[in-house]
């Protein structure tokens, strides 16, 4: 109810500066405390984000960062983040850019380039993947307020998520301490649990779009429309049971390897989402994309933040591990 309270009315959020202040309210009133993964309220966390994503995808993006963070802090026994401390969590790793990190005493220093840093300009600290000095990832926390980090304007050029400023990063000798051991980040089960958390917050702004369209024909009640409904309601009700199957299942299996449930659901919610977006677009007609700017604003970062998904390389990921399983897995 609180987190429904400060999100309260849709804001526009003009830039990252202005996402960046609601996330330290976020942070500031209590409501970045969401349950860990597998702690037995995994869908309370479902919830939660695919609450912040129906409000505006932006700040979930931020929202969802920070809460990750500080859910991998926690998995990986690293000390408590320091108080009142905003994070983002950044493991992106494309060829063309790269952190080492190598050891200094009981800290490491860090020098490259890092991509796709969203918040970079409004986050207090980082958690990111870097690279030591026998080519292992690890995880690295930094403050960002030390000298030796410049956050640049480039490496962003989107449309939609514009706002998430999701820029490069140069470190410069930056000092950083090592969250976990080399390769903890993708080796915990967290890290997949964190992937169908993602998923949620495709469906949340999924569920608002749909609102969008269940209010029009409460309205208006058009046939074409109202069968346009229908498949929105069958669609997000099967994406409804299989984020709760899910959160059920890691909280039932806490420590068990989820790659292929996470691969699962967020095929499935990826699938979801795209009916949801072609189904409402094509019902709702122009009007929203003009005149409504929460539904615009949506409808343009819903396809930029799936891009989280890698598409058919995931498919053919899940494929792979399916083929080799013995017949009749899909039995009721």
């Amino acid at each position: 109810m609180a987190l429904h309270a400060l999100l309260q009315g849709y804001r526009g959020y003009a830039d990252t500066q202005a996402l960046g202040e609601t996330l330290k309210a976020l942070q500031a009133a209590g409501l970045d405390q969401l349950p860990l993964p597998g702690s037995g309220q995994t869908l309370e966390r479902f919830s939660r984000l695919a609450q912040v994503a129906g409000h505006d995808l932006r700040l979930c993006k931020l929202f969802e960062g920070h809460t990750d963070a500080l859910a991998v802090i926690a998995q990986l026994r690293s000390p408590l983040p320091p108080e009142g401390s905003i994070w983002g969590m950044w493991a992106a790793e494309p060829p063309t850019a790269r952190v080492r990190a190598r050891r200094n005493g009981h800290r490491l220093l860090l020098e490259g380039r890092k991509a796709w840093c969203s918040g970079a300009a409004v986050v207090s600290h980082g958690l990111l993947t870097a690279w030591d000095e026998e080519d292992r990832q690890q995880l690295v926390a930094v403050d960002m307020g030390q000298p030796g980090i410049t956050v640049t304007d480039e490496g962003w050029h989107a449309v939609g998520m514009a706002a998430t400023g999701s820029v490069d990063i140069l470190f410069a000798g930056a000092t950083a301490i090592a969250v976990g051991g080399p390769g903890d980040y993708l080796a915990r089960p967290g890290f997949w649990h964190g992937g169908v958390g993602i998923a949620a917050c495709w469906y949340g702004a999924a569920q608002r779009l749909a609102e969008v369209l269940r209010e029009q024909c409460n309205r208006r009640p058009e046939p074409h429309a109202l069968a346009h409904l229908g498949a929105v309601d069958s669609a997000l009700n099967s994406a409804a049971c299989v984020l709760r199957a899910s959160a059920r299942q890691i909280d039932r299996t806490p420590l068990a390897d989820a790659r292929q449930l996470a691969q699962q659901v967020r095929a499935s919610l990826e699938d979801t989402v795209e009916q949801v977006m072609r189904h409402v677009g094509r019902a709702a007609g122009a009007g929203p994309f003009c005149k409504d700017p929460h539904f615009a604003q949506l409808m343009a970062d819903l396809p930029v933040y799936m891009r989280q998904s890698h598409a058919e390389r995931d498919l053919a990921a899940l494929g792979e591990q399916v083929a080799g399983e013995p017949a009749g897995r899909w039995q009721l």
